[in-house]
């Protein structure tokens, strides 16, 4: 779509904002989870407390939102040394590749009036249900691309 037409509209962008925001809360959740199954401690014990507030606030908010209280939080877990431990142990456990990227511009990402970038829209993870055609033309050859993540062979 960037390459072979004309990118993503504005539109198209602010639609992934919340994926964008959810991305970021599923990384920093699998991270904080980590920390106990790998043994990892905080380096300062009040981040236990934040992580503990963060997993009730994630049960608890409209996803795809990032409320100020939120981000705060994950930013002040993102700081802490023992989860930075726990990201340079992330082979060890099941992490978005996008972790790192959103994680350290969180501050950009929750400025009023954010527009998603390419890149940000490209390190997006969203799930897809059902097949997504997307058709191009590149060297007067017509192609139809067919998305099928998600999608389990028939028995």
């Amino acid at each position: 779509k960037i390459i072979h037409q004309d990118g993503y509209s504005l539109e198209e962008c602010l639609e992934f904002i919340a994926i964008i925001y959810g991305n970021t809360l599923q990384s920093i959740l699998a991270i904080v989870r980590a920390m106990t199954t790998l043994n990892i401690q905080y380096g300062d014990s009040a981040r236990q407390d934040d992580a503990r507030k963060l997993m009730h606030m994630a049960d608890t908010i409209e996803e795809g939102t990032m409320p100020k209280e939120m981000s705060d939080i994950i930013q002040r877990l993102w700081k802490d040394s023992g989860i930075q431990a726990c990201f340079e142990r992330a082979s060890e456990y099941q992490l978005n590749d996008s972790a790192g990227y959103y994680l350290l511009d969180l501050e950009r990402l929750v400025t009023p009036g954010y527009v998603p970038t390419e890149q940000d829209v490209l390190r997006s993870r969203v799930k897809t249900a059902g097949i997504i055609e997307t058709q191009f033309s590149f060297k007067d050859l017509n192609f139809r691309m067919f998305d099928v993540g998600g999608q389990r062979s028939e028995p």
